[in-house]
């Protein structure tokens, strides 16, 4: 099972990014799939999450109207678009695959957004 997370960067306050995990090694489209951050010092918290098939999605209050995930189970890649970014989205990003209470990971990339 591999999930490489990519995008990430230095960006402007007011900027944009656009993450992508790329997976291997798991059922991709029956998995729900998540974006988390963890900013130092502070602890891991979700920031969207995108369900199996039906693909109804769930936002953290601080990204709604900001960020969207989406998928494309054709390519086993789930992305976070990240809009109007703020100096406290600055965070290491991971990706995360769950079902059933199997969870799998990506390594994380590194968000700063900063003038």
């Amino acid at each position: 099972v591999q999930l490489v997370e990519s995008g990430g960067g230095l960006v402007q306050p007011g900027g944009s990014l656009r993450l992508s995990c790329a997976t291997s090694g798991f059922a991709f489209s029956s998995y729900g799939l998540s974006w988390y951050r963890q900013a130092p010092g502070k602890e891991r918290e979700l920031v969207a999450q995108i369900f199996s098939y039906g693909g109804r999605t769930n936002y953290a209050d601080s990204m709604k109207g900001r960020f969207t995930i989406s998928r494309d189970n054709a390519k086993n890649t789930v992305y976070l678009q990240m809009n109007m970014l703020k100096p406290e989205d600055t965070a290491v990003y991971y990706c995360n695959a769950y079902k059933f209470g199997v969870q799998y990971w990506g390594q994380g990339t590194q968000v700063t957004v900063s003038s």
